[in-house]
C-alpha cells in the first residue's frame, strides 16, 4: 500500500527584530524562490505572502520532512537569497522561531484568500497583534515574553 497525505500547514515567521526589510518590489522575486525550495523538499507551496516585517506561506508538508527541518531549511535558504540578491539591502535575518498552524482541506480556499490579502489586512492590524491572534484562534499555549 501505498502511503498517503494531506497535511496543510500555514507557517508564519518575521524578519529579525521585525524591521520593514522586506521590499514590497521584489517580493515576488522571495515568493518565487521559497516556492523553488518548497518544491525540493517534495511538497507543495500553494499561497506566499506577506509585507515589510513577515510572511505567511500555505503549503503541504511531504511526510519524509519534519516540520522544524522544514522551515529551518526555508528560512536558511531563503536568508541566504535575500543577502545574496542585493534587493533586500536592510535585511539581516529571520527571526528565531516561527508560528505553524494545520488546516484541513476544507479550510484551504479560506486561507489561501486570507494570504493573498496580507497588505490590505495589515491596515488594520499589526503583525504582533495578528500574531497573537492566529496563537490564540488555534489553542495554542504561549507567553507573552516571548512573542518579542
Amino acid at each position: 500500500m501505498s502511503t498517503f497525505r494531506q497535511i496543510y500547514y500555514q507557517i508564519v515567521f518575521g524578519t529579525k527584530y521585525r524591521e520593514p526589510t522586506l521590499r514590497d518590489i521584489y517580493c515576488d522575486d522571495l515568493y518565487k524562490y521559497i516556492s523553488g525550495v518548497i518544491q525540493a523538499k517534495k511538497s507543495t507551496p500553494y499561497q506566499i505572502n506577506g509585507i515589510e516585517d513577515h510572511i505567511h506561506i500555505f503549503c503541504d508538508l511531504h511526510p519524509s520532512h519534519s516540520l522544524s527541518d522544514f522551515v529551518k531549511d526555508i528560512k536558511v535558504s531563503s536568508s541566504l537569497w535575500l543577502k545574496d540578491s542585493g534587493k533586500f539591502p536592510g535585511f539581516i535575518g529571520w527571526q528565531n522561531g516561527y508560528g505553524a498552524f494545520t488546516y484541513s482541506v476544507r479550510e484551504k480556499d479560506m486561507i489561501m484568500g486570507y494570504i493573498k490579502k496580507q497588505k490590505e489586512h495589515h491596515r488594520k492590524e499589526t503583525f504582533s497583534s495578528e500574531f497573537k491572534r492566529l496563537l490564540v484562534e488555534n489553542e495554542v499555549d504561549f507567553e507573552d515574553k516571548y512573542l518579542l
